[in-house]
Order: C-alpha cells, then structure tokens, then sequence
C-alpha cells in the first residue's frame, strides 16, 4: 500500500508536469533552463562552456537512424534537432545589445526540408518554446557578434572527437566545431585523446605523478600511435618526480577543459527532480506491464523476436517513442550472453527465457529484467538458482538508503551467491569464477547507464539492482546446472526512507511469477495468415 501511494504521488507530479509543458516531453522550458542556471552556478568565474548535439547516424545508403539527442544537450536545452550548439557563459555578457548568459545556434527553417522530415523549430520557436533570448542559425557561430573565447580565463566542452560522420546532414556541425576548435585555441593538430592525457599531466603534482605515468604508459601500449609525441614520451621516460614536473611546467598553456564539464553534468544530472522521477516512475511501470503481458503469453515454441515483439509493442501501445537501449531476450543458454541482441532463436523451448528491456518514455528509459519458465513452471535446479538471484536482490535493494556505496550493494550481493554456489556444490570455498560476471547497479536516467559519480547513494538518486547468476553449457559444474542464467533487475528509487521499486508491479516471486503465466493473454486468439 505504501509503495502505491509514493507511485501515485509520482503520477500527481508527472500530470503537473505536463500541464507545464509546451512539449510532449513532459519538461518544461523552465525545468530546462533550471538546469542552465545550475551548472552555470557549478562553473569557475569568467569562464563559458560550449555543448553540441549529437550528429546524425548514418544506417545504410541514404538511409539514416532515428535522431537522438546528445542527453547532456537536451538536458540543457529541450532541444531534439541536430547541428545545434549551446554556449553557456558563467556571468552575463552583453552580445548583441542583449545582457545573456547563453546563445544557442539551430538549424534554419527551411519549408523544403521540413516537408520530408519534419518540422523545426528555427530561432524563433527556440526563443517562444525553449525560452532562450538569443538564438542564431549555424551559420552565424563564429560570426559577428562572435564570441572572443581569448577573454576567458577557461573554456569549458566535453572531448570533441573527430568522428562526426561526413554527410550533408553533418556538415554544419562539423563546420561550428571546427571554428570553435579554431577561436577557442583547442589544439588542431592534436587528437582529442592526447588533449586528455595533457590535462591529466597537467592536473598531476610531484607526489601523484609516477602514478600519472603508469596509467599513460598503459594507455600508450594499447595506442603506440601516441607513444611518439613529445610531450607524452618526455613525460614517461622522465626518471624522477622532479624531471615529471619540469616536463608538467614546459607544457604549453591551454584555456580548453575538457575534464570539467564532464564531472560537472556527472554531479548535475545523478540526483533527479520530481519531474524527472515522475517520467522514471512511468517508463518503469510501462516496462513492468510488458514483462506482466509476455509471463501471460510466453509459450514453448515461441520465438524470440516474437516475444521481443511482444514487450516493444506494448512500450508502443503507452506511446512510449522509443527503447532506452536494444531488447535483450535470450532463452536457454543465450541468456548466458550478458548483451545478447540478436534474438534470432526461431523457436524457445522449456529452460528459461532471461528478458532485459526498457522503454524510453519522453526521454527517460527503464531498464528492467525478468527470467521466466517458458514451461510455466520452474523445474528444480532453476528455482534454486533463481531463488539465490532474487536473495542476493533483495538484500541489495534493502541497502539502497543515502549514504551506502556502490560497493556495499555489491559486495552483498556476491557475498550471497557466492555461499549459495558453493552450497550447491558448483563452485568450492573461495573459488574465483565467472558465474556473475558484472556489478549490480547503475545509475539510471536519460541513459541506461546514466551519468552520477558512483558515491554515496543519496535521495533522489534512481539506480538498478541486478544480480545475476549465469552457468553456460560446458562448465566446470555438474551438467544438470548447464544452460541456467537468470538476472533480476528493478529501477531503484532512493529517499529519505525506504527505497521505492519503481517497476515493482513485474512479479519478482517464484510462485508469482508461475501464478501469472498461468493467465490467459489477449494475444492467444490472435491468429495471423500464414506467409510462404
């Protein structure tokens, strides 16, 4: 009763969120600009950060991928068109006969592009819808009124990496980064990763820096490309802390911080607002109905596509617009593949079906994970195992409360499967062994694998909890184990009191689970025409 009452709470906040919004995505131009304002309270005096959108990918031929915005952006901004930047300034500046602290660039309106694909919003529905006083076309970045980024003490932006896919559609992107690159003295003719091991040698003092050394020289090993710079090779063959920082001191000076910004947005966008929670609450609950529907339809024989199928047209149904990452559906021993895609299995048979999905809903994703019988009941070596999994679950979401560390969550978690393995006899006392081969949370958010700085659970925060045992076919055990994988995953809510399980409706329980694959499905008497 009391985990319904904080979720219809956190419905009461996503309606009022809505009934702010100019959007279909349920934020407001406010909350957008709410954001602005407090990363702009994060960054150092007298410096400016400047943000781009992601590029479009290209699929195949002229054929493109649904655009998706870069999640820091649209956090920013609102903004889900591409070739845009944001330039956002710590103090107000007087551009254009205008006191700002921001600009933003966008694609022009333009009827003949708009008639094949879609509407933009131009300077002016940037200025009505997301609330910026100076918006201008890209063309005009770096023009008159140009920003002077030589009158700031540091120039703030993520690593600019150079490969932004060469297409017409890219070309003005490519074109703002490159005069940015240009008027803000980011190094031309050094990559992006030897611009982060410069800020890394920079950032190093005498007592740290032998450290700085072996991570470079590791990192060197695997790119011999970046061996040979000078800098770098002076840093490494360097045989003192005192020869290191002579090294450090002859570095050329740089105003560009690609470091920053970084941690700042990790620190920003780890604890969510209660609209942000609100739309979090309805992607997992969209993504729980979808694991309820398929216990109900899941038949031996089945395919795997089809029961993909099954979850995505239910997302879709709620108007979810998209998957927050690719459905995993693995029966059998696939679902010993941690990141198995393919789902191409023509035809599921008794074992275990391990489904990992997660809707997007107004651009916030869930990420949840159920492991059925596709018989409908499990036989006894799954229910043992599947029982270890959702103890070891149980006592990490129980940990989830402000102040606990990943670690602890973790360490948990590994404790329990580790004395259940070797209880069933599948491993020995102290044995190391690839039977839960990954940590059991993330943050989640706008990502799957959302940004935060993996400290201290605060309120607010939302990660997962998903342990997983998975024993793949010709394993040092005794056969009858072979082919078992289960991993239950749930979207943690984190407050001053008990953790919320947001996608808590998907039963968990063994006899919950076999009890709701024993209700009929709508879908049972859908019957398609055969195909030949």
């Amino acid at each position: 009763m009391k985990k319904l009452t904080i979720l219809t709470l956190l419905f009461c906040v996503l309606q009022s969120a809505f009934a702010q919004s100019y959007f279909e995505d349920g934020l407001s131009a406010d909350w957008h600009r709410q954001r602005r304002d407090a990363i702009r309270e994060m960054m150092p005096p007298n410096s400016v950060a400047v943000l781009f959108n992601n590029p479009v990918k290209n699929r195949t031929n002229d054929v493109d991928y649904i655009y998706h915005p870069d999640t820091d952006f649209y956090y920013l901004t609102g903004l889900r068109e591409p070739n845009a930047a944001l330039i956002i300034f710590s103090e107000k500046k007087m551009i254009d006969g205008v006191e700002t602290d921001e600009i933003i660039y966008v694609q022009p309106r333009d009827p003949r592009s708009e008639m094949w694909n879609g509407k933009r919003l131009g300077t002016e529905g940037v200025k009505d819808k997301l609330g910026f006083d100076l918006a201008y076309v890209y063309d005009d970045f770096g023009k008159e009124p140009a920003v002077n980024f030589s009158d700031f003490e540091k120039v703030l932006s993520f690593n600019l990496g150079a490969d932004i896919e060469s297409s017409s559609s890219n070309a003005p992107l490519k074109n703002m980064v490159k005069k940015f690159k240009k008027a803000s003295g980011y190094p031309m003719e050094v990559s992006d990763t030897q611009m982060q091991l410069y800020d890394m040698i920079r950032a190093t003092d005498a007592a740290n820096s032998e450290n700085v050394a072996q991570m470079i020289s590791r990192f060197t090993d695997r790119n011999p490309e970046i061996a040979n710079d000078p800098i770098i090779k002076d840093f490494l063959v360097a045989d003192s802390p005192e020869k290191r920082m002579q090294v450090k001191d002859q570095m050329p000076e740089s105003k560009t911080d690609i470091f920053s910004l970084d941690k700042m947005m990790d620190v920003l966008r780890e604890v969510k607002t209660e609209e942000e929670i609100a739309l979090l609450a309805s992607a997992a609950k969209i993504s729980a109905i979808g694991q309820i529907e398929v216990m109900k339809a899941a038949k031996v024989g089945m395919s795997e596509r089809e029961i993909q199928g099954i979850h995505e047209f239910i997302y879709k149904r709620y108007g979810a617009e998209d998957l927050g990452y690719p459905s995993i559906v693995g029966g059998g021993n696939n679902g010993c593949i941690l990141h198995y895609i393919e789902n191409d299995m023509k035809h599921v048979n008794d074992r275990l079906l391990l489904m990992d999905l997660g809707a997007e809903w107004k651009g916030y994703t869930a990420d949840v994970t159920r492991t059925i019988p596709v018989s409908g009941q499990f036989n006894p070596e799954e229910k043992v195992i599947y029982e270890l999994v959702l103890k070891a679950q149980d006592a990490g979401i129980a940990l989830c409360k402000p102040g606990t560390e990943f670690s602890e969550i973790s360490q948990i978690t590994r404790t329990i499967i580790d004395e259940g393995l070797v209880e069933l006899g599948i491993i020995k006392e102290g044995q190391r062994h690839s039977y839960y081969p990954h940590g059991p949370s993330h943050h989640l958010g706008l990502d799957v694998h959302d940004r935060g700085t993996r400290g201290a659970l605060k309120e607010g925060v939302v990660i997962t909890v998903e342990p997983g045992i998975y024993i793949p076919e010709g394993s040092d055990c005794d056969p009858k184990w072979w082919g078992i994988a289960v991993r239950i995953e749930d979207d943690i809510l984190i407050t001053s009191k008990d953790p919320v399980n947001l996608s808590g409706d998907a039963p968990r329980k063994v006899a919950d689970i076999e009890a709701m694959m024993k209700i009929p499905s709508v879908l049972e008497n859908w019957v398609l025409p055969e195909i030949h």
